[in-house]
């Protein structure tokens, strides 16, 4: 049975983790409003971080609403997602965007994503 869950286990938490997949990411997914980066970890399953800044979204309700999308979207794919560090980088205009836009959005990037992990993974 799978098991649908987001735990502190699934979330990046120091700056440590965050700096790696900074340094160096080998995978990337990107759109206009949405960038992804992603490091292969020893985990056995993924992780993600997300950041927003004021610049991006201004009221914290906007900040908020995006990282719970990121976080339900990530919840729901997580198992279509190879053993990777990401970080979900919000851009300019996030916040002019509505809830289908933006799910439709992180939908297609869990996509490509994945499947840009997995070909990092064989090659």
């Amino acid at each position: 049975m799978t098991h649908y869950h987001y735990g502190r286990e699934l979330r990046l938490l120091t700056p440590s983790h965050f700096q790696t997949v900074f340094d160096n990411p080998p995978v990337k997914a990107v759109t206009a409003h949405i960038t992804m980066l992603a490091c292969p970890n020893q985990l056995g399953h993924p992780r993600i971080g997300v950041t927003i800044s004021k610049k991006r979204a201004k009221t914290a309700v906007a900040r908020n609403r995006f990282k719970r999308q990121v976080r339900e979207t990530f919840r729901l794919k997580q198992h279509d997602i190879p053993a990777f560090d990401i970080v979900i980088i919000a851009k300019h205009g996030i916040d002019t965007l509505d809830s289908a836009q933006m799910a439709d959005t992180l939908n297609y990037l869990w996509r490509k994503l994945a499947k840009r992990c997995k070909q990092y993974q064989s090659a």
